[in-house]
């Protein structure tokens, strides 16, 4: 079986020095299916120089289509026509899989897609404005072009069944995994080490993820400011995420809980240092509007921190019972949530437990055998 695999955006992840989301899923998968016995190359849109030094991708081969994904997308999308440059992958591939959103026709080859959310459809407000109609046409038309469609949870699969008009036996679902590394106990001199970099003390609150309006990182802001005066300052509210979009009023919020020393916007973590502050947090904060999947609630669980998240979208189905799930657009049902973890150290505990117990049943192994099954089914 000869695979491509889409991975536009990942390199522009790794250009860039962060990786994540789509990157994290894409890296992933390339990770394990390096070790199956398969012919795997690797294809970029508009660049091909990025994984040059990427040892772990040494055994793939790589090719680049000539032009950028965008505008050849749109033409292919409007034409009817296979992708500009997709002669390139005849006879080499047997099928192409996008796993970021980038979805060619190629014609004759057939193509998977893993598609998220449909978070654009869905809520058209959280994305932006510049060209929305006509890159929601493309996106969808594209998507309905596949041959199968992965999604990351039972909701996202709903919502890409109601918005998509596609079958749902066109649609598999593959649950995300989490890194091993975020559940290895860190030695305290290292965790310790980490806080100092960023002039943090153990047992703060934390949210992850980009700031941008679904996120509800200003609902956070507000029930934080609900807690107790000293409980603020003993347990500050620390944002760990870049800047995205629709954020303009988040900003200045952002820049008064610091000037109260009652949190910290931290834009840019390394990875080693994400995984040392996870494990000296009182509790991941993440009642976010909208999820179609949600993996800080994952990597949380693995680190073994409490977590405070949603009851709506796709949490309930990745959290099961290991979480505290709230009203996300109520922020005093969050900020008593929140002070309830301050003053039960037996509820934290038992969330911890829960959250291990829990981070089990998702795995990169799991997400990539149930990938690679959709893969075979459409070989053959």
């Amino acid at each position: 079986m000869r695979i491509g695999i889409g991975t536009t955006v990942l390199a522009k992840g790794i250009a860039s020095g962060h990786v994540d989301g789509i990157g994290v899923y894409t890296r992933s998968l390339l990770e394990g299916l390096a070790e199956l016995p398969s012919e795997k190359t690797l294809v970029n849109f508009g660049r091909c120089d990025t994984f040059a030094d990427q040892t772990l991708f040494s055994d793939y081969s790589k090719i680049c289509l000539p032009l950028s994904y965008s505008g050849a997308a749109a033409l292919s999308c409007l034409t009817s026509l296979p992708f500009p440059g997709s002669s390139h992958l005849q006879g080499k591939i047997d099928l192409f899989h996008a796993p970021d959103h980038h979805i060619p026709n190629l014609g004759k080859i057939p193509v998977v897609a893993t598609v998220m959310d449909a978070i654009p459809f869905a809520h058209p407000e959280w994305v932006s404005k510049r060209m929305r109609t006509f890159k929601n046409a493309v996106f969808r038309k594209l998507v309905r072009s596949t041959q199968q469609v992965i999604t990351i949870s039972e909701f996202s699969k709903a919502d890409i069944v109601h918005y998509f008009g596609i079958q749902a036996d066109r649609i598999r679902v593959a649950h995300l995994g989490v890194n091993p590394a975020f559940a290895q106990p860190l030695a305290q001199n290292v965790k310790m080490a980490a806080l100092a970099r960023y002039g943090l003390q153990p047992g703060f609150f934390v949210f992850v993820g980009t700031l941008q309006p679904r996120k509800n990182l200003a609902r956070i802001i507000e029930a934080h400011r609900m807690l107790p005066v000293e409980v603020q300052k003993t347990c500050p509210l620390v944002v760990i995420g870049r800047n995205g979009w629709g954020t303009d009023a988040l900003l200045p919020e952002l820049h008064a809980l610091e000037s109260r020393g009652c949190g910290r916007w931290l834009n840019s973590v390394a990875d080693a240092d994400l995984h040392a502050l996870l494990q000296s947090a009182r509790a991941l904060v993440y009642p976010s509007l909208y999820e179609g999947f949600g993996l800080p609630v994952l990597e949380s669980f693995a680190a073994g921190l409490p977590v405070i998240s949603s009851n709506t979208t796709s949490i309930p189905e990745v959290a099961g019972d290991a979480a505290l799930l709230v009203n996300p657009e109520s922020g005093a049902e969050i900020a008593a949530a929140m002070l309830h973890l301050v003053e039960d150290d037996a509820l934290a505990a038992d969330l911890v437990k829960r959250g291990r117990l829990r981070v089990r049943n998702f795995t990169w192994d799991n997400c990539l055998r149930q990938t690679v099954d959709v893969y075979k089914e459409l070989v053959n």
